[in-house]
C-alpha cells in the first residue's frame, strides 16, 4: 500500500538511517530498502543519497518528504472521521443550561441530538448562570451552556451563538407608541428583573449603569418565564432575549420598544472544566452545538 511506503520513506528520512528506521517500524532492513526502491521506481527519481553512515534526501526526496508528511496527516484524520461514523455513540451526558437557553434553545437541540444518537442518555439541569458555572467547576455537570459571562481559570469557555436582547412592554404601555425610546424616556419606569446571578440580570444591570437609568421600582423573579408573564400582565417593562418573547411579539401580547436604533447582542457560551475528559458523546454534542443553525 502506498501509505505504508510513504510512512517508511518519512521514517528513513527523519532517522537518516535504514537500520534505525527498520527498528522503529518493526520491519527488516531489506523490507525497508524494498519500500524505498518501489517508490523510486514508481516516481522515476532517486530519493536518497546512501552512504555507510547515513542517508540524506535528494532534491526529489525533499519534495516527496514535505508532501508525504501532509498525506500521512490527512490519512490519519480520515481514519479518525471514518471511525466516528462506524462507532456507536453511547454513554451519558449531564448538561446544564441557564434559563434562557434551557427553556427556549436547548429542547430542540436535545431532540435533534437524541434522534442522531439514541443510545446516549441525557439529563438537563436548568439554573442561573452562576449556578451552572459552579456545577461545572465542581464536576457535577459535563457541560454548561450559559448566557452570561464566566471568568474562571479552570474553565474552557467557547462562544457558540449570538443572542439579541430587546426591551419589551405590554402593548398597552404608554411607551408602546414611541418611535424610539431613549434613556430619558426610561427614567423612573417600573422594571421586571431576573435575580442576581443570572446572565439576563447582569446584562440589565450593565444597561442601567451605562445609560444612567434610575428605576422607579423593580420586581425580581428567578426565571425568564416569570419575567415575561409579569410584563404581559402589566407589571412593568423588561430586557429579555428575543428567543423568550418571539411568540408573544407575533401575537401582540408584547411589543418591542426600539432603543434608539441600537442593537444589543451577547453570546451564548459552552463551558467545560479544563481537566475534564471528553467522552465520545460529549465531543459529538459539542460539535452539534457549534454547527447548529439556530
Amino acid at each position: 500500500m502506498i501509505i505504508e511506503a510513504l510512512r517508511v520513506f518519512v521514517t528513513v528520512s527523519e532517522q537518516r538511517h535504514f537500520s534505525r528506521a527498520a527498528e522503529l517500524l518493526n520491519l527488516s532492513q531489506p523490507g525497508v530498502s524494498q519500500h524505498i526502491r518501489n517508490l523510486e521506481n514508481e516516481l522515476g527519481a532517486k530519493l536518497l543519497h546512501r552512504s555507510p553512515k547515513h542517508v540524506r534526501l535528494t532534491e526529489a526526496g525533499d519534495i516527496l518528504y514535505q508532501k508525504a508528511k501532509r498525506i500521512l496527516t490527512l490519512y490519519e484524520e480520515a481514519k479518525q472521521d471514518i471511525q466516528l461514523l462506524q462507532d456507536q455513540v453511547t454513554g451519558s451526558l449531564m448538561i446544564g443550561a441557564s434559563f434562557t437557553i434551557g427553556e427556549y434553545v436547548l429542547p430542540k437541540c436535545l431532540a435533534e441530538f437524541a434522534a442522531m444518537y439514541p443510545l446516549v442518555a441525557m439529563q438537563a439541569t436548568i439554573g442561573n448562570t452562576d449556578e451552572i458555572v459552579h456545577a461545572v467547576r465542581s464536576n457535577e455537570l459535563d457541560i454548561g451552556l450559559i448566557e452570561g459571562e464566566a471568568h474562571a481559570a479552570d474553565l474552557v469557555i467557547t462562544p457558540y451563538m449570538r443572542d439579541e436582547m430587546i426591551l419589551v412592554a405590554p402593548s398597552s404601555h404608554p411607551l408602546a407608541a414611541a418611535r424610539f425610546v431613549d434613556a430619558e424616556l426610561l427614567q423612573n419606569q417600573v422594571w421586571v428583573l431576573r435575580e442576581s446571578g443570572s446572565g439576563t440580570r447582569a446584562f440589565s444591570d450593565q444597561f442601567f449603569s451605562d445609560a444612567q437609568i434610575v428605576q422607579k421600582r423593580s420586581y425580581v423573579f428567578n426565571s425568564s418565564q416569570s419575567v415575561k408573564e409579569s410584563v404581559i400582565a402589566g407589571l412593568g417593562i423588561a430586557l429579555l432575549s428575543r428567543w423568550i418573547v418571539r411568540k408573544e411579539l407575533e401575537s401582540g401580547e408584547l411589543c418591542e420598544l426600539p432603543l434608539n436604533k441600537e442593537r444589543f447582542e451577547r453570546h451564548f457560551s459552552i463551558i467545560r472544566h479544563k481537566e475534564g475528559t471528553a467522552s465520545m458523546a460529549l465531543t459529538m454534542f459539542i460539535q452539534r452545538l457549534l454547527s447548529s443553525n439556530l
